[in-house]
């Protein structure tokens, strides 16, 4: 197995050439993260718990208004979609990869979390315009895609059918473009070989 820079992995054989993509691996990042969430949890279930409780507590005539009944199903709602977004992104600190398999046939492609993920493959003669994208580096959009809350900020696409194919999160300029240019010469080659 071979490396380009910290983040990619590559192993090569006749029939097809493998690249993997580890998330970064900052450790205080991961740790703080955690604490977040465990926060964030601990308040979700304590809202919920007391609610509970109250509605419990209290007779029929007695029960919480209206109006405390929607403020409180908001609350939850917004608790819950930032629970389930930070949670997904914390997971994919911890055990996300990204797999690209390319053979003679297909770009294969593939999100995992701990081997969950479906691979996707993408056939050679269908890809188009294969291209890096790099943000201005003191950009919003840059500042954005680099937080550990988000995900995505992927750095390669290419056309495929009409869709525009993203992947790569997060790589810096220089793996980047190594990156690039080994992806764009293996496929070139699998191309060949097929075409002759």
């Amino acid at each position: 197995m071979k490396w380009i820079g910290e983040r990619i992995s590559f192993l090569e054989d006749k029939q097809k050439s493998t690249f993997v993509i580890y998330p970064a691996a900052k450790t205080i990042v991961k740790a703080l993260m955690g604490a977040w969430i465990g926060m964030w949890l601990m308040i979700g279930v304590s809202v919920i718990l007391y609610i509970n409780n109250l509605n419990f507590k209290l007779s029929a005539k007695e029960n919480l208004n209206e109006q405390l009944n929607i403020i409180v199903f908001v609350f939850l709602a917004f608790w819950a979609y930032y629970a389930y977004k930070v949670g997904r992104s914390y997971f994919w600190l911890l055990w996300g990869k990204e797999l690209i398999k390319v053979n003679e046939t297909a770009f294969v492609y593939k999100r995992s979390i701990k081997n969950y993920g479906k691979a996707t493959p993408y056939y050679l003669e269908n890809i188009k315009k294969l291209r890096m994208y790099q943000p201005k580096e003191n950009s919003l959009q840059a500042v954005w895609e680099n937080s550990p809350w988000v995900k995505g900020g992927e750095r390669m696409e290419f056309d495929y059918l009409g869709k525009t194919i993203r992947f790569g999160r997060k790589l810096n300029e220089k793996d980047g473009k190594l990156f690039f240019n080994l992806l764009t010469k293996k496929m070139e080659e699998k191309l060949r070989k097929v075409k002759n």
